[in-house]
């Protein structure tokens, strides 16, 4: 055996030195001419052509390393190789040992979770036959037990019951009445005032950032300083302009929040009403003690995202309607389900309540709209645009004094149906790239507003005269009227937007 002159160790690649007959490793041999271009020992000019390749027996073996060269450095690896052992094994116990807790844990819930369903089932056979025993002897037929009873569809064939039914009516008779002598109140918005419309204020950054978007916004009569918001990051949010910050951020929806409203009624704790793409809706109720919105109830009588929301005037229902073909009837004092449609041809896609509330319509993406009785149920019209293109009726809004509807009469234009004579008075063009998110109504029903995605346009009922526009927010997903219609409060990306007299 040789060493390397340069690193004193056996060399894994040896050459020699024809000049100076040196063994030497090759690669630290080649770099030192490289570097220097002599030899190492005795100075000599040496070039690498000048190194021969030594050709050791291949059989031999390779010189073990330092750690190696001794018993003592043999017995210390060797020892921590069965260290190294021994703690993969005991690991491995740990581990199996674990995994047999987890798994004797979920036979035991297993079992458990059996023993309560077969004891309901046990329950649920016996009040069938308790039911049947006593439909028996009082001579009535009992119901099917071939299937659960689908608790959403008992209101169907029963209708709207009597309490409900006599407040509507009551509702009805007393608004219809003073319909023909209403008037705008005194000190709303005018026309004129409306012209000077311009932007006011901004409240930005509202709501999450991820993902961005309010898809509605609902004022507060009785707090006009006070707004709902609902919006894409699921979040109903309630607003103080006065002082500029959120007084509750309510969750609840898995989905984005399609629709807000307040219940406000003298002499009743105030509700913060909400539905949204997860079919559901939510009713938070305002508790007088803490200051605070506290979750009241939960509707979920719906299979299909929740498309429009509305109280009805008595002040104590609330209407949905829902992709699902159907819409429902729900008490806000009971938080009971009042009625549930059958299910239509179409989906129905906005919805909107007369001011008389006898009334209410619902639009298709059938381009057709639907005006259903609310006491009954039945269809009392069906309007369909002369537009021939389908286009999706995504929202509604009645006149306050009840003779005309607002609706998109198609991609981008508006039109004023006539109730009266069940056709259209006015179809106004917004222009090609106009498209329609929102229309409404104010108070005293002399104007109206669209809201798109080119801003908000107000408009003056039965002149049709374009009374002002506003595009400098870009697309308005939802506006309403403020009091006494001095104010236009639209939402915008994360902002919202209000417009009044400066």
């Amino acid at each position: 055996m040789f060493f390397c002159s340069i690193s004193g160790e056996p060399p894994q690649d040896p050459v020699v030195s024809q000049k100076s007959g040196q063994v030497y490793e090759r690669r630290l041999i080649v770099k030192y001419i490289n570097e220097n271009g002599t030899d190492p020992i005795t100075g000599d000019k040496l070039e690498e052509s000048d190194l021969i390749t030594v050709k050791a027996n291949p059989k031999s073996a390779a010189p073990r390393p330092p750690t190696a060269t001794s018993v003592p450095a043999l017995l210390q690896t060797l020892q921590n190789e069965w260290d190294a052992t021994m703690l993969e094994a005991f690991t491995l116990r740990q581990q199996n040992n674990s995994l047999r807790q987890e798994l004797s844990v979920a036979l035991y819930t297993q079992d458990a979770a059996t023993r309560v369903v077969a004891r309901l089932m046990r329950e649920r056979d016996a009040a069938r036959e308790a039911l049947a025993s006593v439909s028996a002897t009082m001579g009535v037929s009992a119901p099917s037990a071939n299937g659960d009873v689908d608790m959403a569809e008992t209101q169907e064939a029963g209708g709207i019951p009597e309490g409900a039914l006599k407040q509507i009516n009551e509702t009805h008779e007393t608004l219809s009445a003073a319909r023909k002598k209403r008037k705008a109140p005194a000190g709303h918005a005018t026309v004129a005032e409306v012209k000077t419309f311009t932007a006011k204020h901004s409240i930005p950054s509202l709501h999450s950032s991820s993902p961005a978007g309010i898809t509605s916004i609902a004022v507060s009569s009785s707090s006009p300083s006070q707004f709902l918001t609902g919006g894409n990051d699921k979040i109903v949010q309630l607003y103080d302009r006065s002082t500029d910050k959120v007084l509750a951020s309510l969750k609840g929806h898995s989905k984005k929040v399609n629709h807000v409203a307040f219940r406000e009624r003298e002499g009743e704790p105030t509700l913060v009403l909400s539905a949204g793409a997860d079919k559901i809706a939510k009713i938070w109720s305002h508790d007088s003690a803490s200051g605070e919105y506290l979750p009241k109830h939960t509707i979920r009588t719906h299979k299909g995202e929740i498309t429009g929301l509305a109280v009805h005037p008595t002040s104590t229902i609330l209407a949905l309607s829902s992709t699902d073909k159907t819409y429902s009837l729900h008490d806000l004092n009971t938080f009971d389900a009042l009625f549930r449609s059958p299910e239509s041809d179409e989906p129905f896609t906005a919805l909107s309540i007369h001011p008389d509330g006898a009334l209410f319509a619902l639009g298709t993406p059938a381009s057709t709209i639907q005006i259903y009785d609310v006491r009954s149920g039945a269809v009392a019209a069906s309007l369909a645009p002369p537009e021939s293109t389908p286009f999706t009726i995504n929202t509604l809004s009645f006149s306050e004094n009840g003779y005309h509807l607002l609706a998109p009469g198609s991609l981008s234009s508006l039109a004023i149906w006539d109730l009266r004579k069940l056709k259209v008075a006015q179809n106004l063009s917004l222009g090609d790239g106009f498209k329609v998110n929102k229309v409404a109504y104010d108070f005293s029903a002399l104007f109206f507003g669209v809201a798109g995605n080119e801003g908000v346009r107000v408009f003056a009922h039965k002149t049709w005269e374009e009374l002002v526009r506003f595009e400098e927010g870009g697309e308005v997903t939802d506006f309403t009227f403020g009091q006494a219609g001095k104010e236009i409060w639209g939402t915008s990306g994360r902002d919202v937007r209000i417009w009044g007299s400066a």
